[in-house]
């Protein structure tokens, strides 16, 4: 595998004609873990099958074919390893692959059933009437919307956003659309944490490559700090206009002595008659005494009298 300087959005490399799908640090990060996982396996495993096998046919045998099953598992778990990034790509790409899968073998098997005619005539009815359809054209976007998110946000992760090591990316969670774009949930791995979504303009970067207005994070749980919440925003709904139709229930021919509501203000006040300046108390002016309250000026006694047990 060659090094490059340049790098896709789907992670691949290339150079001089040489096409690098996992870089080389990551390439040997999961061969060393693709090695150990095959002697572990192969320890554990063949361990276990010897010591039953041992009980139905003799010990040499028994060790024999525990080693034989522990190399063959063992061998397996390393490829999957070391496989794994590339596997990795198929399962980020999961709902795609599902939904072109779905259109494709949806399309032959309609084909095989129903008439030319028939068949572009269910495709029309499939596509056309929720393309038609405000309200169910605007939530199979919102659903599109959350796909192209996930994706947006996993090339930030592995664009600037600090990871460990190892390389390791943060666990993309579901996402489900609200009224004002998307919110997603995150798992962080080791190495990474809220505050460092939260330093050096890292959320202006996010919105930036969302296509959006704007995002927040937020922790999405009290009791684990890995879990965190995106709210990317992509309009305003409370910023709509709205039309209302009480002005349409008012009558035009209303006549000009018709009685008004008793919380209306009392019509015909003249308010250049009342003084600019407030009235300001004199020397003379007696100030408002308050009122007594008999609970609190009670007498010293609080009304016990000992001449009455004299």
């Amino acid at each position: 595998m060659s090094k490059s300087t340049s790098r896709s959005p789907f992670g691949w490399s290339n150079r001089g004609g040489n096409v690098t799908v996992i870089e080389a640090p990551i390439a040997r990060s999961y061969r060393r873990r693709a090695i150990i996982a095959f002697w572990v396996t192969l320890g554990v495993v063949g361990l276990l099958a010897a010591m039953v096998a041992s009980e139905y046919m003799h010990p040499i045998l028994g060790g024999l074919l525990g080693v034989v099953l522990g190399a063959v598992l063992g061998a397996v778990v390393f490829a999957l390893v070391v496989a794994w990034p590339v596997l990795r790509v198929f399962w980020h790409w999961l709902p795609e692959i599902g939904l072109g899968l779905a259109a494709v073998y949806g399309w032959t098997a309609l084909m095989q059933s129903t008439p030319m005619w028939g068949s572009l005539l269910v495709v029309a009815l499939v596509v056309g009437v929720p393309a038609a359809i405000g309200p169910v054209r605007r939530r199979v976007m919102a659903l599109v919307w959350c796909l192209v998110v996930r994706h947006r946000l996993r090339l930030c992760f592995a664009a600037f956003i600090a990871t460990n090591r190892h390389g390791s990316l943060p666990l993309i969670l579901p996402a489900k659309p609200t009224p004002a774009g998307e919110r997603v949930w995150v798992w962080l791995r080791p190495g990474l944490s809220l505050r460092d979504l939260e330093q050096d303009g890292q959320v202006q970067k996010l919105a930036v490559a969302c296509w959006a207005n704007e995002v927040r994070v937020m922790r999405a749980s009290r009791r684990y700090a890995a879990l965190i919440r995106l709210d990317i925003t992509r309009r305003e709904p409370l910023a709509a206009t709205i039309v209302s139709p009480l002005p349409d229930h008012v009558p035009t021919d209303m006549p000009a002595n018709a009685p008004t509501s008793p919380g209306m203000p009392p019509v015909g006040l003249d308010l250049p008659d009342v003084p600019d300046t407030p009235a300001t108390l004199t020397a003379e002016t007696p100030r408002p005494r308050k009122p007594r309250n008999p609970t609190t000026e009670a007498s010293p006694t609080n009304g016990f009298d000992p001449s009455d047990y004299a």
